[in-house]
């Protein structure tokens, strides 16, 4: 039998249903509407994994580096517990990631593609059509100069929006193909019409990736439940049942899996 490594989602109750966590190298969907805390678990797999010494890379293509960070320390994380990395001018990616190479903290780096973007159209370097070279550009030299096990993309909505795709499923294919050969687990934040219609906004990113990770909001009585279930994971055998999500002392919980929560 295979052993296969596993990244924990670190969501108590959710990754003993998963046999511990996404395999390694998987590229993952983490999907539904506004408020379901799709950033939040996202962004709760890297600091826990920068707390065991690993190094992961955000890329947060609407969300300001401070605003992102402040939301972070407002959920009770202790950011003084790893090295949080903020990349905001290209020039300065090496020699910035450089200075933590021999860190005995582990790494989150966040590019804030809302200041890069500002940088390269003062200087015009890049139309719209060669946004997702950039960003490519930006993951490969991050991994030369600070080796990486973990990315995430925020998201893949402002992607479209900042890319615009002549050829999605084209495009989309070569894109999936760039994540495989990177060697890191990916997380693909995906913001899902209110209807709960589809996952994702082209539908081809459901079958490229390897999970789907799906988020809700649901009315019971007079109040708001987030739930959480894992819609396809491969290589693993998952519980498919909805779960509550609950987080409280900077911990995600995954509660009555398949019932209904008692309030």
């Amino acid at each position: 039998m295979v052993n296969i490594k596993r990244i924990p989602m670190y969501i108590q109750g959710l990754d003993e249903n998963i046999e511990g966590g996404i395999p390694e190298k998987h590229i993952v969907l983490v999907c539904g509407s506004a408020g379901t805390m799709k950033s939040s678990i996202t962004f709760n797999v890297l600091y826990n994994e920068a707390l065991i010494g690993k190094t992961g890379i955000y890329i947060s293509l609407e969300q300001s580096y401070d605003s992102l960070v402040e939301h972070i320390r407002n959920m009770g994380y202790d950011l003084s517990r790893i090295n949080l990395i903020h990349i905001n001018e290209l020039q300065n990616l090496i020699p910035k990631l450089q200075e933590y190479k021999n860190s005995n903290k582990g790494n989150v780096i966040i590019i804030d593609l809302g200041c890069i973007r500002k940088e390269i159209k003062d200087v015009k370097v890049a139309g719209n059509r060669s946004w997702m070279n950039v960003i490519k550009n930006i993951v490969l030299k991050t991994k030369q100069a600070l080796p990486s096990e973990l990315l995430a993309i925020d998201s893949l909505s402002a992607l479209y929006v900042l890319s615009k795709f002549e050829n999605p499923r084209i495009e989309l294919f070569f894109i999936f193909e760039f994540l495989r050969d990177s060697g890191m687990t990916s997380y693909l934040i995906s913001e899902m019409p209110l209807d709960g219609s589809r996952y994702s906004q082209y539908e081809v990113e459901d079958y490229l990736s390897d999970g789907i990770i799906f988020l809700n909001l649901s009315k019971l009585r007079r109040t708001v439940v987030r739930e959480i279930r894992v819609v396809k994971l491969r290589a693993t055998d998952a519980n498919n049942d909805v779960f509550s999500l609950e987080f409280k002392n900077a911990q995600f919980h995954a509660l009555y899996g398949g019932k209904t929560p008692l309030l």
